[in-house]
């Protein structure tokens, strides 16, 4: 039998290319040159004044690697160092650069706003390349889970009674402390200094945790329009009280409310499958024509009702245009956004209720505008109008989640999820455009 010539030890006469061995159209060619034209002066700027031995990377290097890993759903600073070894794409796009985990994780948390502010900026590249027209724009929500273990969390009740244990044993090894002579002498030994340093720590850390769970309560108390000195009767506007008691005093939480140790800002949300875990709600609105996101937004709170008029504002900040119409499901439905955006352009369509299942009746006196809507998704036009959401809102969140592989946040904190959320969809639709680039 004849073979093709295989010899592996074989060097080669001339230096190879690493763009020979990348097929054309390959999405690292594109996230090269799409990075190539944005303006990343920010990430310049941090390193002026640099001398000759203070030699840091590349920002732009950096950057392209740190894209292209997102776009590939490669999040983790370690696997991007192996890669950039291992892969023909990261190796082209690290152009014989080598930074170790550490250099690429420190320049992500270093660069975390400029990285988000690059979104604006892919947007209105997608828009310059036609992909963006904003005749339907739909607005969806996702929950993502965070960087927090579940074992990490605790309950209210279970706080309140922590603290007292905890505050009882340091008492009793204060007391061991003073009293510790010969009578002693047999009892195990203890370093009673650590251990009172040890509980010490922990009963801080419940601690705060309580006092951030009490305080989110009464924010929420105030915003139901409670005070300190309501003594749980509910009261009219006047101040004088209506019937029934609340449950809790004014800013007590719910037995069962948690708090999370390893990310303070995470909630408790539902998800989708059944079951609880520490997430965000991730926000997007998603463009008609190519499927490009073209707002993304993060919050802590679960519900989407809040997040409608913040989206649409966002979307008219990062292109400099108006949606002819915006679409988005039940959970944004609420009278204050459509009184808030009754003197908007922008045709809004928004469900009353889950699909398939009957809405209860709306009282137009007390409801006007959302008996208006109501109506509106009676007629052919409105119930026309919004069979295209689903389409056009739930793909994006698919492929974050399926394609890219993003279930759960790399980073702690709301601030940086929230970037790390617009890291995340500015690669993607860099991903987005990149195929149809070349389709």
């Amino acid at each position: 039998m004849s073979y093709r010539p295989y010899e592996p030890e074989q060097e080669m006469l001339l230096p190879a290319s690493l763009q020979d061995w990348l097929p054309k159209g390959h999405l690292a060619y594109f996230i090269g040159d799409s990075v190539d034209a944005l303006n990343l002066k920010a990430f310049y700027a941090r390193y002026d004044g640099g001398g000759s031995r203070n030699q840091p990377f590349h920002p732009a290097m950096m950057v392209k690697v740190l894209i292209y890993g997102y776009a590939t759903g490669v999040f983790s600073s370690r696997k991007m160092e192996r890669r950039l070894h291992e892969d023909l794409a990261f190796r082209m796009l690290g152009a014989g650069n080598f930074p170790k985990h550490r250099t690429i994780r420190d320049f992500r948390a270093l660069h975390l706003k400029e990285l988000s502010d690059l979104f604006v900026q892919v947007v209105k590249l997608a828009q310059e390349m036609g992909l963006v027209k904003l005749g339907t724009v739909a607005i969806d929500g996702t929950k993502i889970k965070a960087n927090a273990s579940r074992h990490k969390a605790m309950s209210y009740e279970r706080m309140q009674q922590a603290e007292i244990e905890l505050k009882a044993q340091i008492n009793a090894l204060l007391e061991r402390a003073k009293t510790a002579d010969a009578a002693e002498a047999d009892a195990p030994e203890v370093d009673i200094p650590a251990e009172i340093e040890r509980r010490e720590d922990r009963l801080k850390a419940i601690t705060e945790a309580r006092q951030r769970l009490e305080q989110r309560q009464r924010e929420a108390d105030i915003a139901r329009g409670r005070s300190d000195d309501d003594d749980r009767r509910p009261r009219d506007d006047g101040g004088n009280p209506k019937g029934g008691r609340y449950k809790r005093e004014f800013g007590v939480p719910e037995p069962k409310a948690q708090d999370n140790f390893t990310d303070p800002d995470s909630r408790i949300m539902k998800r989708a499958g059944g079951g609880f875990d520490a997430s965000y709600n991730a926000q997007t609105a998603v463009d008609g024509a190519a499927h490009i996101i073209v707002a993304a937004e993060l919050g802590n709170n679960a519900a989407d009702v809040g997040q409608l008029v913040p989206m649409l504002q966002a979307v008219k900040d990062n292109t400099g245009m108006v949606p002819e119409q915006a679409l988005a499901d039940a959970g944004y439905r609420s009278e204050s956004n459509f009184e808030a955006l009754a003197d908007s352009p922008t045709d809004l369509v928004v469900a009353m209720g889950r699909e398939g299942k009957r809405c209860a009746e709306i009282d137009a006196t007390a409801m006007p505008r959302t008996a208006a809507m109501a109506a509106k998704l009676q007629t052919e036009e409105g119930q026309t109008a919004y069979r295209k959401r689903k389409w056009i809102a739930e793909p994006p969140n698919g492929w974050i989640k399926s394609v890219l592989g993003l279930r759960q946040f790399s980073l702690r904190g709301l601030q940086r999820v929230q970037a790390e959320f617009k890291l995340v969809c500015l690669a993607l639709n860099l991903r987005r455009m990149g195929t149809l680039s070349t389709a």
